[in-house]
């Protein structure tokens, strides 16, 4: 006898509709095949459904063969969401269901040998799949319900267990779906821990990561140890625009496919803030793996993306940032399959100036050499630092700063001033795709949103030819002179503020001279 039901399979963050073909008939007793290009975790799961069926005081079948089928047969299935329909198919072909046939519905969940319905990954991205293909109805673990209840258009039902799952089918008008109002998720997910009057001084520090968050550039501290390089950086997602729905069901569907999702709050309400270890490895950041994963850079999709102790990182796993930081996309290619995972991130970084730490530090004596100097530094390579729009220094903190009474900004105050340019720059770019800050600008806009006086054109070559700067460099102080034009208001951009942006710009250059 056959029964079919559906599943939902992840491809990088989508997910497409598997069909469950469950058949038991004459063969050898007790054979359970799963056929489809299943890996290892699905192969196994005949294992759980056989232990569930029989705890849960179901019959299963073991005086005949069983064979499992899942289709699309030619695309590679991975993971324990086919439990739950895999074990429903056995029900169903034993007569449980009376018939029924469940072409508007979708299953996902892992089985507990006790017949418990497990939480999976990817919930979010099976519920889209679901209503895209005209499906109405979604059967997920309890755990993953507020995920999925997310996407509007489809009825979710949360269950707990196997027999659960067969009285929703027999009686579904005795299930009520779940319902969640994502508008009060999300603005309950938006709380911050920290807060960027926390910073004691650091006032030109202050100003060029309001001026960094303003215009979505990314920046790089350098400073001795126990600056505050690391604080500014986790207070970061406090001053940025707050996350729209439409931005944070995408950084949920990224979370949850990587299984990092906290499934008590559903939605990913606050900017992401990743702070990967620097022995990271170049698959972990970008992503990879025979089935590829999202790597740091996706989960910081939207948010931040904060590499301390930046030359410590090894160089190949610093090169391939390139293309994420202009592209705003990932791309891995393996032999069965190439996937694309969205990585626009605000990149944030911290050095120290030296090996020792204290170059330049008036208090504390530095003892490295200045062939170490150049060796520490020389990691990071010219092309990578040229993607960096704001480079600025981080002295240590004075006492007086330190213990003074005097009140710095609160993250909300300055936050209202970043949203403030930010909309002035979607007015600006609201023909253009996809550019929402002026990070974004492609070269064909420099000219016609970052012309400057005759008194500008000097200073900016004067810093070219002095500074030795690139044509990238060049870009970039364009960009961030006109991000400061935004903050003060300024319709073109003047020589003060084109005179900051170049300062953001020579520390590269200057600091080891």
């Amino acid at each position: 006898m056959l029964f079919k039901s559906f599943s939902a399979a992840v491809y990088g963050i989508d997910a497409y509709l598997v069909e469950v073909e469950v058949d038991i008939g004459p063969g050898q007793p007790g054979t359970f095949n799963v056929v489809g290009l299943p890996d290892i975790a699905v192969k196994e799961s005949r294992e759980r459904v056989k232990a569930a069926l029989k705890n849960c005081g179901f019959d299963y079948p073991g005086h005949l063969a069983v064979t499992v089928n899942l289709a699309p047969a030619d695309m590679r299935k991975e993971g324990s969401a086919f439990d739950l329909p895999m074990a429903l198919g056995l029900l169903g072909c034993q007569g449980t269901f009376f018939g029924k046939i469940l072409e508007d519905y979708v299953f996902i969940g892992e089985l507990s040998l006790d017949g418990g319905v497990r939480s999976v990954r990817g919930a979010l991205s099976a519920a889209l799949a679901a209503r895209d293909k005209g499906i109405h109805n979604v059967v997920v673990p309890e755990a993953n319900a507020r995920e999925a209840a997310v996407v509007e258009g489809i009825k979710v039902f949360a269950v707990k267990s196997l027999p659960k799952a067969a009285d929703l089918i027999n009686s579904p008008e005795s299930f009520a779906p779940v319902s969640v109002d994502t508008r009060q998720m999300l603005s309950e997910a938006a709380q911050y821990p920290v807060d960027l009057r926390d910073v004691r001084g650091q006032q030109s520090a202050k100003r060029a990561l309001e001026v960094a968050c303003a215009g979505g550039h990314n920046i790089l501290f350098i400073g001795p140890p126990g600056a505050g390089k690391t604080m500014l950086a986790k207070r970061i997602p406090t001053i940025l625009p707050p996350m729209s729905l439409e931005e944070a069901i995408e950084t949920t569907r990224i979370h949850s496919v990587a299984g990092v999702l906290d499934d008590s709050r559903g939605l990913v309400g606050t900017r992401p803030y990743r702070s990967p270890h620097h022995t990271i490895s170049d698959a972990g950041l970008i992503g990879g793996g025979a089935i590829p994963r999202p790597g740091e850079v996706s989960l910081g999709h939207n948010g931040v993306l904060f590499l301390d102790e930046l030359p410590e990182f090894e160089r190949n796993v610093l090169e391939v940032l390139r293309q994420p930081l202009e592209d705003g996309v990932v791309s891995i290619a393996r032999a069965a399959l190439s996937v694309s995972f969205p990585a626009r991130f605000m990149l944030a970084a911290a050095m120290n100036p030296c090996p020792c730490g204290f170059f330049g530090d008036p208090t504390r004596e530095c003892h490295c050499t200045p062939m170490q100097i150049q060796r520490y530094v020389s990691k990071i390579s010219g092309p990578l630092l040229d993607r960096i729009d704001i480079h600025i220094e981080v002295p240590a903190v004075k006492y007086k700063e330190l213990r003074g009474d005097a009140d710095s900004e609160s993250s909300v105050a300055v936050r209202q001033r970043v949203m403030t340019a930010r909309r002035v720059q979607q007015e600006r770019f609201a023909s253009e795709k996809k550019i929402y800050a002026n990070a974004q600008m492609p070269p064909k806009l420099l000219r016609k949103h970052c012309a400057i006086s005759a008194e500008g054109e000097r200073l900016l070559e004067t810093a070219i030819q002095k500074l030795s700067l690139s044509a990238r460099a060049h870009d970039r102080i364009l960009k961030v002179a006109r991000t400061i034009a935004d903050l003060d208001g300024a319709p073109e951009i003047l020589p003060r503020q084109l005179s900051e942006a170049i300062q953001y710009r020579t520390l590269d250059r200057s600091y080891w001279a």
